[in-house]
């Protein structure tokens, strides 16, 4: 038994699907402390959208701990936030045209949908809270309440009230707009639904599947939550800061969302940090109403704005264009030689392969993690095959992972293999 296995809870989990011991990172890959270097696909959930250790963001951080920057400032003001506010404002939201106010709460994503939660209950004056099938918010028990999954949600122990699933896009087959039934609930009288204080969505639901909003439902559903007075909230947690090609990734649907929540990639670094931008006419806290220990965190700061130069140009928004459809193209030409029955489904650099029989993803990440690949599941019934590289990943390293992709998946499909799983 291993120091782990020995001492950490039960809960964990990732380790289990890929049991080694990391020292060290580097660009898109790992090594652990027997010297093994491994891709990585997984990207810490969407963390490491520009990798591992990227050198302009560490020269950055290491810069400023070394003539002692301050580090923790709860939300008093420091240099380092007003760089990140001024920096961000400039960079993503001026040319972009929006125009939000900044909250800071606790530095994880589930902290920043409490947040919103929150508020949009506050500004409306209403409780409910509309979610959508398979989708994921964290592990708070707000959070928890606008989330599909039911092994998740039987985690909280305590009901999960004042929220409401409605289908997500496609949830009904592709010749069904689930928007007709959510509108549908909203102005008829003896449907039971109560006008919602707010809607949360991810536009691609990453850890749901891979599931894909189309552009023309997420520009429906921003018009009915506008003329019902809804508060739209875009969950971008884990695909926006560029992972589906722009910055947000809600841009290529022309929406502006009320309120739109950040954290993951948003450090650019993987230290803790997370943002609720909100629309001016909706920022009605009163001082302190919602605070968090760590919502200063200024080493954080610093490298967020240390990551806004990806995108003082549109040089990484191409590259991830080309790289999508590389993947796309190359996942395509797989399944059809190998004769397997899957679907592939994306944005950017966010791509998934739902395989008709379930247990197949499971086999590939594992005969993948063999062969030096860190490629994680989704799906209710981990179905899906999630690939989530950096965005600034090589393209011979791109290739690379696909050819283990393509050898696990011939492995797996071998008579002898599939016979002993």
């Amino acid at each position: 038994m291993n120091t782990f296995e020995e001492h950490e809870s039960e809960v964990r989990g990732y380790c289990r699907n890929f049991p080694a011991v990391f020292a060290s990172a580097k660009g898109a890959w790992m090594t652990d402390t027997k010297g093994r270097r491994h891709l990585d696909f997984f990207c810490g959930a969407g963390v490491l959208n520009y990798g591992h250790n990227p050198d302009k963001i560490k020269q950055a951080l290491m810069a400023y701990l070394m003539r002692d920057g301050i580090t923790h400032t709860l939300d008093m003001y420091s240099e380092a936030k007003e760089a990140f506010i001024r920096g961000f404002n400039e960079v993503i939201l001026q040319p972009r045209g929006l125009s939000y106010k900044f909250q800071f709460p606790g530095p994880t994503g589930t902290n920043a949908v409490e947040a919103a939660l929150k508020l949009a209950r506050k500004v409306t004056g209403r409780e409910q809270v509309v979610g959508f099938t398979n989708a994921f918010h964290g592990m708070t028990l707000g959070a928890l309440s606008v989330t599909g999954n039911g092994f998740k949600r039987a985690g909280a122990g305590v009901p999960l009230s004042h929220a409401a699933s409605m289908p997500f896009d496609g949830y009904m087959g592709a010749d069904t707009d689930t928007l007709d039934f959510f509108e549908s609930m909203l102005v008829d009288n003896g449907s039971g639904m109560d006008i919602p204080a707010a809607v949360i969505v991810e536009t691609v639901q990453a850890e749901g599947g891979v599931n894909v909003a189309s552009a023309a439902w997420l520009r429906r559903l921003r018009d009915i939550t506008q003329r019902h007075g809804i508060v739209l909230i875009v969950d971008d947690i884990q695909v926006g800061c560029g992972r589906t090609g722009r910055f947000f990734s809600f841009e290529e649907a022309g929406i502006v969302p009320d309120i739109v929540t950040l954290s993951k990639s948003l450090s650019g670094y993987g230290l803790p940090l997370a943002l609720v931008l909100i629309k001016p006419e909706m920022d009605q806290w009163a001082p302190g109403e919602h605070n968090g220990t760590f919502r200063g965190h200024c080493p954080a700061f610093v490298t967020a704005t240390a990551a806004l130069g990806y995108w003082r140009n549109t040089l990484l928004q191409d590259s991830v264009d080309r790289k999508s459809a590389m993947v796309e193209e190359r996942l395509d030409q797989m399944l059809r030689q190998q004769g397997v029955t899957a679907t592939v489904r994306g944005r950017g650099l966010i791509q998934g392969v739902e395989f008709a029989e379930p247990t197949l993803a499971a086999h590939i990440s594992k005969a993948c993690f063999e062969r030096g690949l860190i490629i994680e599941t989704a799906g209710i019934d981990d179905q899906v095959l999630k690939l989530l590289p950096s965005l600034t990943i090589k393209e011979d390293e791109l290739m690379h992972g696909l050819d283990i992709i393509e050898t696990s998946l011939r492995a797996v499909l071998s008579p002898a293999l599939r016979k002993a799983a």
